[in-house]
């Protein structure tokens, strides 16, 4: 292959990784574009699992054979199977060595391979029907961090030491790809967590509520939304200190995501000071009421604080037509604030009227006394 054409090769694996969504896009484009540049017909990326001792299959891609997947749940190798991982992935490395790709062939190993430790490639090469692979080792951050696999079918010309010595530049492009994605994925975590309490924040709301209520109009799914404020905050801040404070707030947080867990795929999120929500796209409206119920159960058992009041809002309910996520969440919010003004212990819904009480209805204006953070929660939703 001449040098225009492997630079090109490494140039389209590098955009392909930087534009990849999230870190399985990233896996995928980098065994695929290594793949290409070696002219194989199968590569995988597998990543090292230290603390389990084995080389787990992240991705699997090109021409797959029986019982592999593209993106297998359970596909790894004990290091007591394959020396070389030992060697290449853990002692040469920490000792400084250079970590150079090797061919490896259904034959044995291969001009320049390394005796003794192909016997577990050469099984799985010649029952897959492939003729040769090169491995090359991947370091993140000057750790071992897995191997880059290219295979070619049984008949196709054998890899040779130039292909290893190209294998080692695309290893190390991977890495850097396997890097910036690592760091994106990050950013995106961060961005979308409340740092406290390692719920979803404000944001992450707003995008799912929006992308909910689309659902909604589009496909009649229901959308339901369970707005809460978490009672006494501001006397346990006064009289015991911001820390045990934010030990209220981590310790509701917490009750908040148990509960959210009876809602299969609710998001569980802080809006901000002592304002969190529940958001269920699919379960039934009464399906989140029980929720709320247990919300504020358990809530009104913890050592601190003084329980929470606690809205809800579904278009399941009565409540008329939900064409933005504006209206649902002042919905909930109008329930929440009554629920507050009349220290109710269980929580107020929206549409739905108990022995005594009239239907919540939304309001026009945000109620007397709201927060800052909610707000600018308002002013974010279309």
């Amino acid at each position: 292959m001449g040098e225009d054409i492997r630079l090109a090769a490494v140039v389209a694996l590098a955009q392909g990784m930087a534009a990849a969504h999230g870190s399985r896009e990233a896996w995928r484009a980098a065994a695929a574009g290594a793949c290409r540049a070696l002219g194989g017909s199968f590569a995988a990326l597998s990543v090292w699992e230290r603390e389990l001792g084995r080389l787990r299959v992240l991705v699997n891609v090109g021409e797959l054979a029986a019982g592999e997947e593209e993106f297998p749940d359970g596909e790894a190798y004990p290091v007591h199977q394959f020396p070389e991982i030992t060697e290449f992935l853990h002692e040469r490395w920490a000792g400084g060595g250079e970590p150079n790709a090797w061919v490896e062939t259904a034959e044995g190993p291969a001009a320049g391979g390394r005796p003794g430790y192909v016997h577990q490639r050469v099984a799985a090469l010649r029952r897959r029907g492939r003729g040769s692979c090169v491995v090359a080792p991947i370091v993140l951050n000057g750790r071992a961090w897995g191997e880059l696999y290219v295979a070619r079918p049984a008949g196709a010309p054998v890899f040779g030491r130039d292909d290893a010595d190209f294998a080692t530049v695309l290893a190390s492009v991977v890495a850097a790809g396997i890097a910036q994605a690592e760091r994106l994925e990050e950013a995106r975590r961060l961005a979308f967590t409340d740092a406290l309490t390692g719920l979803a924040n404000r944001r992450a709301v707003d995008a799912r509520l929006d992308e909910a209520v689309d659902r909604h109009k589009r496909d009649g799914v229901v959308v339901s939304l369970v707005v809460c404020d978490l009672n006494g905050l501001k006397r346990v801040n006064d009289t015991r200190g911001h820390a045990v404070g934010d030990r209220l707030l981590e310790r509701f947080g917490s009750v908040l995501s148990l509960c959210g867990a009876m809602l299969p795929g609710a998001l569980a999120a802080r809006l901000g000071g002592d304002e969190f929500c529940l958001l269920a796209v699919g379960p039934s409206a009464d399906d989140v009421v029980r929720a709320a119920d247990e919300l504020c159960r358990r809530a009104g058992e913890l050592e601190l604080g003084e329980g929470v009041a606690c809205g809800v809002a579904s278009t399941a309910d009565p409540i008329g037509p939900v064409q933005s996520a504006r209206r649902l969440f002042r919905l909930a919010d109008a329930a929440q604030y009554r629920a507050k003004a009349e220290r109710a212990t269980k929580p107020v819904v929206a549409g739905r009227a108990g022995p005594d009480d009239p239907v919540v209805r939304l309001a026009d204006a945000a109620p007397s006394g709201e927060t800052a953070e909610r707000r600018q929660f308002r002013g974010r939703l279309p």
